[in-house]
């Protein structure tokens, strides 16, 4: 009887919890926040006290960009894996979304402060030496995503007390830009010699004669070296080496990574094998 008598209308409902009349309304149809009573001669909605705190992980979980559909599912959850689980992935779209957000603005600074983007990148044409390096080959969601090799190799390396020789780098398979599933390789240069177990594996490239963009700052400008290296081929009459060997394929450097340096320090050689 206590509870009855302390129903509140929706609007003092809706000045409680923030949430406003329209989108309580919303949720009641998707039977996601459903009001304590409803008159039948009146269909007026209200609410009972303890609706406050799921009212309240209503609005929460619509501000970390959950649909209503998705909201009715995660309260049902609450307390459960399932529950953490769904935030734990929701903060990671959300973190990529941030990264490509950031890559945006950035490229936008360069553009007021400079006009041209490309002027922190630089061309040339050169022989790359030959090269004895330790690689791991895998599939990952995106291009960004080519970290989650990195953590695995680096402890690959440190339990089999390798020690590269230079600077890492990574040579893309894919004969074209892909969306997903991108097929990588990151390796290391070791001494001639070297062993190693699956699924590590020695990679020996020859000498090659390459186009390289040296990038300066952050890795958002590497779709931009391409233009460049594309630009060159057409103007020199160039041709990509195009022989279906591994040496072939186009390979970035990274003469310096974030682990040591800040985004803006960053120098990568966006390397093109030619014919």
């Amino acid at each position: 009887m206590a509870e009855t008598s302390q129903l509140m209308t929706i609007g003092r409902f809706s000045s409680l919890t923030r949430l406003s009349v329209r989108m309580l309304r919303h949720y009641d149809t998707h039977g996601v926040l459903v009001p304590a009573d409803i008159d039948p001669w009146t269909g007026y909605r209200r609410y009972a006290p303890h609706q406050l705190a799921d009212a309240a992980a209503v609005r929460d979980l619509r501000d970390v960009g959950f649909g209503v559909s998705a909201i009715g599912a995660l309260l049902a959850a609450r307390g459960t894996p399932a529950w953490t689980r769904a935030l734990h992935l929701q903060r990671a779209e959300l973190q990529e979304e941030v990264r490509v957000a950031e890559a945006r603005v950035s490229l936008i600074a360069r553009l007021l402060d400079h006009g041209d983007p490309t002027m922190s990148i630089t061309l040339t044409r050169t022989t790359v030496p030959a090269l004895t390096a330790v690689a791991l080959r895998g599939t990952v969601g995106s291009y960004a995503d080519e970290g989650q090799l990195w953590g695995r190799l680096m402890p690959l390396l440190a339990e089999r007390s390798i020690t590269p020789i230079g600077p890492c780098g990574v040579i893309e398979h894919d004969d074209q830009f892909v969306e997903h599933d991108v097929d990588l390789s990151i390796f290391l240069p070791v001494v001639a010699g070297t062993t190693v177990n699956a699924p590590l594996e020695i990679i020996d490239l020859p000498a090659r004669d390459c186009l390289i963009a040296r990038v300066l700052g952050p890795y958002d400008q590497i779709s931009r070296a391409h233009d460049l290296i594309n630009a060159r081929l057409v103007e020199d009459g160039l041709n990509p080496r195009s022989d279906g060997t591994l040496a072939a394929h186009a390979f970035n450097v990274y003469l310096t990574t974030p682990d040591r340096v800040s985004a803006a320090d960053l120098v990568t050689d966006v390397c093109l094998p030619l014919a």
